[in-house]
């Protein structure tokens, strides 16, 4: 086992690989930005390294400055939590090099299934069922209308290099595909110095649904049941849960089979979620996998009762997985809300500033996952979340009731949050009855 990791991350999962770090008996090193001084994990960390200046590039995504605080720390691993540099190659590669374990997958295994066109082909020689689309990149307009006279429209354009609905395009007709087109390729150079795109069937209101994996280097690969993450808005996940309400027992065993077969042909270990759009009838097309720990990791660890964090620091270290296939069992119901410092009723206007009053959801059933305090200043830099209210109950319905007092309990005088917009999703008749899809929010909670 390792004897120091640094924490290549901020925030609430910086606290949370700190924690796994401390219940395994292992010293940890946080680094953090100027604007990240005041940071909560930095208080229990054995080491603390300053890397830059606020900006990103200059801190966070700064891999020299990540390296050499890693020598100068003397640590043996690196955990990349999730963003940032969590799912790039060449960091993975610069950890080897420098002999330094990446708490993640192997750097091929991230270039396979980082790239949407190349994770899609892994797929589909897998047997894994994909969306109609292009067989790869799309490199004209020319291209593009002829894959879309093919599979029909509405049809989507992506990024191959994309991620949180940015290089993305939705068109009906062919005049919006060629503009789409162009804006999503042109959206895909700003974002990800890469323009690629192709093209997929679009499916009418379908549902998100992701399958956690976990491997270890000596070949074991187990899923841990699905999450339902259709609650979206622009794209980004607002409220995850498991499991889904739709799935019966006989296609969650296909999904899982078909998450396990993509990973094995990848040569995967370390945790990683294979996505899935789900239609109306229960066909699954594969979509992505991301190569990484997820936000909504939470949801899986109470109804599956693992830790995921721990498990994959246990395997970069060499370790044999820690269960199989059949020690895997889905206990009651979970749900996750991403508590974002936004205005939901100013079109979820940031809200950055310092915390007067924070009072902390409990009692049973209730986790909350954040690195906020009384007093801590929201900085304005990074992404928006504040805080994770995961939910455990016995049924879907115990879970809504407590939801619901949890949100009422949480307090953050000084900052405006989403929790709100949590209230009058959880009182809405389509979301108590399970009826939800990618569209939810945009239809009923989206300014007009």
């Amino acid at each position: 086992m390792f004897h120091r990791i640094l924490i290549a991350n901020r925030g609430e999962i910086a606290l949370r690989i700190l924690r796994a770090c401390k219940d395994l008996g292992i010293e940890t090193v946080a680094v953090y930005s100027e604007a990240d001084r005041d940071s909560l994990h930095l208080r229990y960390a054995d080491e603390t390294i300053c890397i830059g200046p606020a900006a990103s590039s200059e801190s966070y995504l700064n891999i020299p400055a990540l390296i050499a605080a890693a020598e100068i720390a003397d640590v043996e691993a690196i955990h990349p939590g999730y963003g940032f540099l969590s799912e790039n190659e060449h960091f993975a590669e610069v950890c080897q090099s420098c002999n330094i374990k990446f708490i993640g997958p192997s750097p091929k295994a991230i270039a396979q299934c980082g790239d949407k066109v190349a994770a899609k082909r892994l797929a589909t020689e897998s047997g894994v069922p994909t969306v109609p689309g292009s067989d790869g990149p799309v490199d004209n307009e020319q291209d593009a209308l002829a894959v879309a006279r093919k599979i029909g429209f509405p049809v989507l354009v992506k990024a191959a290099a994309g991620g949180g609905g940015r290089g993305m395009r939705v068109a009906h007709n062919e005049p919006s595909l060629v503009t789409g087109y162009h804006s999503a390729r042109s959206e895909a150079e700003k974002a990800f110095k890469n323009s690629t795109v192709y093209l997929e069937k679009y499916i009418e209101k379908p549902r998100h649904v992701e399958i956690q994996i976990m491997g270890d280097q000596h070949g074991n690969i187990v899923h841990l049941g699905e999450r339902d993450c259709s609650l979206q808005r622009r794209h980004q996940k607002l409220v995850e849960e498991s499991p889904c309400t739709v799935l019966d027992d006989a296609t969650r065993q296909a999904m899982g089979d078909a998450a396990v077969r993509l990973a094995k042909a990848a040569n995967y270990w370390s945790a990683g979620t294979v996505e899935f759009l789900l239609d109306k009838d229960k066909n699954y097309y594969f979509i992505e996998v991301n190569s990484r720990i997820q936000v909504e990791h939470p949801v899986t660890e109470l109804v599956t009762d693992t830790d995921l964090i721990r498990e994959m620091i246990k395997i970069a270290a060499g370790e044999r997985l820690s269960f199989r296939q059949e020690d895997i069992r889905l206990r009651g119901h979970a749900m996750e809300f991403r508590i974002n410092a936004e205005d939901p009723d100013h079109n979820f206007k940031p809200s950055p500033g310092t915390i007067r009053t924070f009072i902390a959801p409990a009692g049973p059933g209730v986790r909350w996952d954040s690195h906020i305090y009384q007093g801590y200043t929201v900085p304005p830099h990074y992404d928006s979340m504040v805080g994770k209210l995961i939910i455990h109950r016995h049924t879907r319905k115990q879970v809504i009731e407590v939801a619901r007092r949890a949100l009422q309990e949480l307090t953050t005088e000084g900052i405006v949050t989403t929790a709100s917009l949590f209230l009058r999703i959880l009182d809405h008749s389509d979301f108590r009855a399970g009826q939800v899809d990618t569209g939810f929010i945009d239809r009923y909670f989206s300014p007009r």
